[in-house]
């Protein structure tokens, strides 16, 4: 991992930056007076409550996602419950599948998650044999050439190691828990969902959702009757998820309760999953880091049109090659630096179970590069399996332009005999006998043909068996010829899911840096669309005469709908502006003595410390143009005059 820099280039401390966050009310730990309490014995990692600018910001990307997804494609938006029934995510698949893998250190009495223990402790030797060689001493941590390429190979494919393949990279790099260096346990899957009950019966078990996606799939019925049954159609979610993560850390990236945005766009499978508007995205280049690459050991990026991208069927379709192009913009428009973004496509191994194809945007921060969207196509698997388990027709029925006629093998049971033959499995042979695909139906109907009996896989029978054998007399298998006039089928997915916590503190990271003249002079370079206050109003000094000039911008710029903070506090003005530009604030407003003499005030843009001069009238204009993107800072700087007084910044 590239040594972490500032905006500006400069080598960059994580402990000076999240103290900024932490001393300006960014964020902070939830419950953190009761840590020293004497009688708190609970586990308040992984959770973090925002303040005010936090709140501002976090706020200010979820109004941007809407725009730029919810708007522009006009999605269908939902807000779903985040208490879900057990039965659901046992269909889903989460309560069977939904886990990391887990190390135990019997000594310390510490659960560590494997993937990131052997993460941490090979990326550690590697940053020690890098200062073994550059300082000519500590000779213990140097590793050989062999032993570097291993470890970067592992590294490169660290997503796709299961549980016993980390249990076996555990014991033969003897990786040790770092915090006292025991020896761990066995890695054992461990599921990330919160369990609870519903009722004072405790009779119904629940889960708190892990992502908003089950109930916009659940509500698909009655989306696509909202938009009268047109294909193709996406809805949108934002909302709280939960996951209890083995050993939360590195502060907002990993917690136990955040925010998702997600978005589920249902498409025609017969359609390719081509999107109507590929053509607009077709041209851009994207930063790329595909599976062959990780397989191979490396972790370069390979710059690609992500035209050619679905051409060449790296990416699997336009749909999925659509979105990422999206989030690419989106990503940039909030602050994101574009030297700082990549798409890893996922390896075999780490592919959710309903994927066929999936890349994450992930971001470089100090923590190393995180996952912060993933665009997964995740086909019908969730229509198809919740449908299956509720009866309900999850599908679409669209009138076919011209009769098609289908020629299928179809099973028929006799079931005035099925009854009395399997009992209480007869609804089970029913069902297997239903689920049968083409394949299988054309197979078994040779084999009935030829020894008037077949057998077929079960659920589980009374008699403990996992397959029933029908006779011709009870089973008849033929090819039917039948003409269709209209279509049923069961739409695909494709879905970006959005990680709004990560993001936020990814861009924090991105946009901070020092003055030259003064590293204590923290800068956060927002941009005006996301920051959480637009404009700070600066009274010269405690003046009188300046307290109706103050009011009636307040008054004006919450009228245009435009954030505004006053401070009036009897420091220099330099130190005001100074410790606004720690919240990213874009522009200052002050009015001074020739305020009250020719109704004029100046206007500061943060990063440059560039001052304009003008009247109240044509400051506003140029702060709603600078809000609304119909002006740069260099055009404002460029039509009104400059304010040439000695900077304050000095």
């Amino acid at each position: 991992m590239p040594s972490p820099v500032t905006l500006t280039g400069e080598a960059f401390s994580r402990a000076q930056f999240e103290s900024l966050l932490k001393r300006r009310f960014f964020f902070t730990e939830s419950f953190e007076i009761y840590r020293t309490a004497p009688n708190f014995k609970g586990d308040n990692r992984g959770l973090y409550d925002y303040g005010p600018p936090g709140c501002g910001l976090l706020a200010n990307i979820v109004n941007e996602w809407r725009r730029h997804f919810v708007i522009e494609e006009n999605m269908l938006e939902v807000d779903c419950t985040a208490i879900t029934p057990e039965a659901v995510l046992k269909t889903s698949g989460h309560v069977d599948r939904f886990a990391d893998w887990m190390c135990k250190d019997p000594v310390k009495g510490e659960h560590l998650r494997a993937d990131h223990l052997v993460e941490t402790v090979l990326e550690t030797r590697l940053a020690n044999s890098r200062l073994a060689v550059g300082d000519g001493k500590s000779k213990l941590d140097r590793l050989d050439v062999a032993t570097v390429q291993r470890y970067e190979d592992i590294l490169a494919k660290i997503d796709n190691y299961d549980g016993p393949e980390l249990g076996k990279l555990i014991r033969e790099l003897d990786i040790r828990n770092p915090n006292g260096n025991g020896v761990v346990e066995e890695p054992v899957a461990f599921n990330l969902m919160f369990k609870s009950t519903i009722g004072p019966s405790s009779a119904s078990p629940v889960y708190f959702r892990p992502e908003t996606a089950q109930g916009q799939f659940l509500n698909f019925r009655k989306l696509l009757d909202y938009c009268q049954g047109s294909m193709p159609f996406a809805s949108a979610c934002i909302g709280k998820s939960y996951r209890n993560e083995i050993s939360p850390r590195s502060g907002l990236l990993r917690v136990r309760e955040f925010l998702m945005a997600e978005i589920e766009h249902f498409v025609d499978p017969e359609s390719n999953k081509s999107h109507e508007r590929f053509g607009e995205v077709a041209e851009m280049e994207l930063p790329l880091l595909d599976r062959k690459t990780q397989l191979s050991g490396k972790t370069a990026i390979t710059p690609m049109r992500i035209g050619k991208a679905v051409e060449t069927k790296l990416v699997d379709n336009e749909t999925l090659g659509y979105f990422l192009a999206r989030v690419y913009l989106f990503l940039l428009k909030i602050g994101v630096d574009a030297k700082k973004l990549r798409f890893r496509q996922h390896l075999d191994n780490e592919m959710a179970h309903y994927a066929c194809d999936c890349w994450d945007a992930e971001l470089l921060t100090s923590y190393g590069w995180i996952e912060c969207v993933g665009c997964a196509d995740r086909s019908a698997y969730d229509l198809t399996v919740h449908s299956r388990e509720t009866g309900a027709p999850l599908t679409v029925k669209e009138a076919r332009a011209t009769p098609l006629e289908i020629t299928e093998w179809t099973a028929t049971l006799e079931k005035k005999l099925v009854g009395p033959r399997f009992k209480k499995d007869a609804k089970i042979i029913e069902q297997a006998v239903g689920q049968l695909g083409q394949d299988d139906l054309a197979r078994l109907a040779a084999e009935l043909a030829k020894n008037a009996v077949i057998t077929i896989s079960t659920d589980k029978l009374a008699n403990g068996a996992n397959s029933a054998e029908l006779s011709s007399d009870i089973c008849s298998i033929k090819q039917v010829t039948r003409v269709e006039n209209t279509r049923e089928y069961t739409p695909n997915v494709i879905e970006p899911s959005f990680g709004i916590g990560r993001i936020l503190y990814s861009v924090l990271e991105h946009v901070y840096w020092c003055r030259p003249q003064d590293a204590a002079r923290e800068v956060l370079s927002l941009p005006i669309l996301v920051a959480p206050t637009k404009v700070l109003l600066v009274p010269l000094s405690n003046h009188a005469g300046f307290k109706p000039a103050v009011k009636s911008l307040a008054a004006r710029l919450r009228a245009l709908g435009i954030a505004n903070i006053v401070d009036s506090s009897s420091v220099s003005i330099g130190k005001r502006y100074a410790r606004n530009d720690e919240l990213g604030t874009p522009l200052g407003i002050t009015v001074d003595f020739d305020t009250l003499k020719d109704g004029t005030i100046t206007l500061r843009e943060r990063d440059s410390t560039v001052q304009v001069r003008a009247s109240e009238d044509d400051i506003m204009d140029a702060t709603r143009n600078l809000l609304s993107g119909m002006e740069t800072w260099k055009q404002v700087s460029e039509r009104l005059p400059a304010f040439t007084r000695q900077s304050v910044d000095e």
